[in-house]
């Protein structure tokens, strides 16, 4: 079963491996196959759920809550995010205005049927758009029990501070930050960690399996496997290919006998690394099928010796991205599609 960690410096505690639906509900995964995954999610012991409006533009968010209809929902902890175009995708469709939040949570409460979300997120920053402006539209939020905690994805440093010093002017619960981070990514180290333990703020972590080439399924010299993600650009071709260099693959090919010494999978490995991070509350992993979230959650609670951490760093070398100014270049300096 799945261990729990706090979101921060609150009391909500989460399961350390989040369950998403990015790239696979009503997208690469059949609305029968969501619920299956779904439910063998729930069966293992995880109870925290994170979705987007903007996944499958908007259609992820309905079949997830198709998928806990009629589950506890006090016993759950639902997550989902705001920014990225939807519907139409007209101007204000997009953004963190307080015209666009309101009308993204309002939305995003309808289709997955319930009544609040536990933690609603800024799915990037909005340079277009006071931050007053969002804070305060979540604060508003928050206050009138649509959401119980607020978030971000993708924020650098500077942003979380301003942010979170303008929360607690507001006095809303500002509690975490939804970052890629995994052994080949590993840019929030040098600045977005720290200042998130300084803010009493956590890491719920995307890509810990960097786009399942941690998996260990993409071998040097050889073509990608067909029907892998690295194949679908509705799958996010795009992401995982800065990890198909060949140097990159013949690093994580080393790591092979490192898992099978520490008794794990690569993909268990993988997602115990990033857990042994004390600033991240949870892994988020998705699944195209059952069985594959049987193997993912035997990561929660491993702990892996610091020589093999030491050994892992000395497998991958130089592979390893660790540029902190990279986290300045993901938000867009102008909303999407304007």
């Amino acid at each position: 079963m799945v261990n729990y960690r706090y979101l921060g410096n609150s009391g909500l505690k989460v399961s350390e491996i989040t369950y998403g639906n990015w790239v696979t509900h009503a997208s690469q995964v059949e609305d029968d196959a969501a619920l299956a995954t779904v439910h063998a999610a729930l069966d293992a012991g995880i109870t925290t759920f994170d979705t987007a409006d903007t996944y499958a533009n908007t259609a992820a968010e309905v079949v997830l809550g198709k998928a806990l209809a009629g589950q506890r929902r006090e016993s759950l902890e639902i997550f989902t995010k705001v920014y990225w175009p939807i519907g139409p995708q007209g101007p204000n469709d997009q953004g963190l205005s307080r015209k666009h939040i309101f009308e993204g949570i309002n939305g995003s409460l309808q289709r997955l049927g319930i009544d609040y979300v536990d933690l609603y997120q800024a799915h990037r920053f909005d340079y277009e758009t006071p931050l007053e402006e969002t804070m305060q539209a979540f604060a508003d939020i928050v206050r009138q029990g649509k959401a119980l905690y607020i978030g971000v994805s993708e924020w650098t440093a500077e942003q979380l501070r301003e942010g979170h010093a303008l929360a607690k002017e507001l006095k809303v619960p500002f509690v975490s930050n939804q970052p890629q981070y995994s052994m080949l990514w590993r840019v929030i180290e040098g600045k977005v960690v720290p200042t998130a333990e300084a803010l009493g703020m956590s890491q719920i972590v995307w890509s810990p399996m960097a786009q399942g080439v941690l998996s260990g399924k993409y071998l040097p010299g050889q073509a990608v496997p067909a029907g892998s993600r690295a194949t679908d650009e509705k799958s996010g071709a795009t992401f995982i290919k800065r990890f198909l260099a060949e140097d990159t693959l013949t690093a994580v090919q080393k790591l092979k006998p490192l898992a099978e010494q520490a008794g794990l999978t690569m993909p268990q490995l993988a997602i115990a690394w990033v857990l042994q991070n004390p600033n991240v509350a949870s892994a988020l992993v998705g699944a195209s099928r059952p069985e594959q979230l049987a193997d993912t959650v035997k990561a929660s609670g491993v702990v892996l010796d610091a020589d093999l951490m030491t050994a892992i760093d000395d497998a991958l070398g130089d592979v390893v991205e660790r540029d902190a100014e990279k986290t300045y270049e993901v938000s867009p300096k102008s909303r999407p599609g304007n």
